[in-house]
Formats: structure tokens, C-alpha cells, sequence
């Protein structure tokens, strides 16, 4: 009997261990890959990048919302207003942040659009982009901003615009 094998007297208490073994493994795993992936998404986050610093000097005044069917019946936003250059530059280009709230005070939609200088005399009022209308200093000039579609959560109060580009001469 001593070259027989002997029966395990406890056969599933050592798979029971083993499952066990296996099933911590995978939570330790499954952990420290949720962990990497939460600091991946942490650090990608993008900081909050502050105005540029001659944004200051322009000012945004009368605005007024208007809406207009296009040529292909789709409905156009505006958001008119004037400009005002209170710095000693010249300013040849300007791109503002416009976010739109819902009746919660929360961001309904956040959209980056070119200020366009509205030309008027001729049959219709047409908008261009600063480069072409520069904004000397002390100078207004109304603007026009265009949308193509706003969020239909948007409260229907007068937007957040912040400057977050400025090109002077």
C-alpha cells in the first residue's frame, strides 16, 4: 500500500481554493485597469484656457436674437449686436465662445464662431469677417453671428459669449 496513491480526503475543498485563487486574480486585474483608465480620462480633461488678454477690450452691447427661413426652408439663428474696441489695437480677427443655457442654467450647446462685421447700404445687410472690417480702437461696429440649428433645451435667454481668440495689428 505505501507506492498506492492515496484519496484526497478533502478533493473540493482544493478547487473551491483554486476558483478562489482565480476569481481575486481577475478582480485585481479588472481594478487596476478600471484605475488606469479613469487617470487616462482624468489627464485628457482639457484646463480651462483664460480669455487672451486684449479680449478685455471688447465689448459686447444691444444684442438681439432673430430667426429667418433660408432658400432651403431650414430655419437660420442670429444673434446681432455691436462691438466695441476699447483698446489701442487694431483688431483683424476675433473668434467667440457662445454657450447656450437650458432652464437649469446648465450648457444647452457651446459653439466657436468668426465675429462677422455687418456692411450695410447695400439691397441687404451682409456679414464679414473682421479681417476684412478691421475694429480700430474707440471704434463700434454691429455684428452678426449665425446658427444653423440651436439645442432645443436652450431657455431662450441671451447667450454667454466670451472672446477666445484675438488678432491685432
Amino acid at each position: 500500500m505505501d507506492g498506492l496513491l492515496q484519496p484526497n480526503p478533502n478533493p473540493t475543498t482544493e478547487r473551491q481554493e483554486s476558483s478562489l485563487v482565480s476569481i481575486l486574480i481577475g478582480i485585481v486585474i479588472v481594478g487596476i485597469v478600471v484605475g488606469m483608465l479613469a487617470l487616462i480620462f482624468r489627464a485628457e480633461r482639457k484646463k480651462p484656457v483664460p480669455p487672451p488678454a486684449y479680449a478685455a477690450n471688447l465689448k459686447f452691447t444691444d444684442l438681439k436674437a432673430s430667426a429667418a427661413q433660408n432658400f432651403a426652408g431650414a430655419t437660420v439663428s442670429y444673434l446681432d449686436g455691436t462691438i466695441t474696441n476699447a483698446g489701442d489695437k487694431t483688431v483683424i480677427h476675433a473668434i467667440v465662445q457662445v454657450t447656450f443655457k437650458d432652464d437649469m442654467g446648465q450648457t444647452a450647446q457651446r459653439e466657436e464662431l468668426p465675429i462677422h462685421i455687418l456692411r450695410t447700404g447695400g439691397p441687404y445687410d451682409e456679414a464679414v469677417d473682421l479681417s476684412f472690417s478691421p475694429l480700430v480702437p474707440g471704434q463700434s461696429k454691429p455684428f452678426r453671428l449665425t446658427f444653423e440649428n440651436i439645442s432645443a433645451q436652450w431657455n431662450h435667454a441671451y447667450p454667454d459669449l466670451q472672446i477666445t481668440q484675438v488678432s491685432v495689428k
